[in-house]
């Protein structure tokens, strides 16, 4: 310790510059009021409806109506399946668009929905972005987020095993 001008001083580990006492208590209680206040986010998914040929007759779907199904499908998911850390506020359903695909060489249906969503923590939104159907994410509140070097050490964990977990999903979908 390093008594400057009748305050008291405490070098931190590793660094030559001096910080009081105070300076590191505001520090605390910022962090402190960033890790408890919630995040509010906007999430859109825009899930692709693939066209199902009719069997004798019936049974067939239009790109439009299998998009509108597969959408119905997964607001009734986010709706009913608790997440732990993340609360569904609202489900905003889009309407309908097409867009040319080239691979199929014919129009594609779209059917965007959006999600209000509030999280504990950033790494609990890593699960929204890496999903297929996923298109933008809007963060409302709080307007600045600051983390620790842990929290974005962890943040990057849940990325890639996030990641790893859809690819071997896709993987296994591909060779069974």
């Amino acid at each position: 310790m390093k008594v400057h001008r009748g305050e008291i001083k405490v070098l931190k580990p590793g660094f030559e510059k001096p910080v009081s006492l105070e300076e590191c208590k505001q520090q605390a209680e910022i962090t402190e009021l960033q890790a408890q206040s919630p995040i509010r986010a906007k999430v859109r998914f825009d899930y692709r409806g693939k066209a199902r040929p009719s069997r004798f007759f019936f049974g067939g779907k239009s790109t439009e109506e299998a998009a509108g199904e597969l959408r119905q499908q997964q607001a009734a998911l986010w709706r009913n399946v608790p997440l732990q850390g993340v609360q569904i506020d609202h489900i905003e359903l889009g309407e309908i668009y097409f867009v040319y695909d080239e691979e199929v060489d014919d129009e594609v249906a779209f059917a965007p929905m959006e999600l209000d969503v509030v999280a504990d923590s950033l790494d609990k939104l890593v699960r929204f972005a890496v999903r297929e159907e996923f298109r933008r994410i809007l963060i409302v509140e709080p307007e600045r987020i600051t983390m620790s070097k842990q929290q974005m050490e962890h943040l990057f964990f849940q990325v890639n095993d996030m990641v790893k977990t859809q690819v071997y999903l896709k993987a296994k979908k591909y060779f069974d």
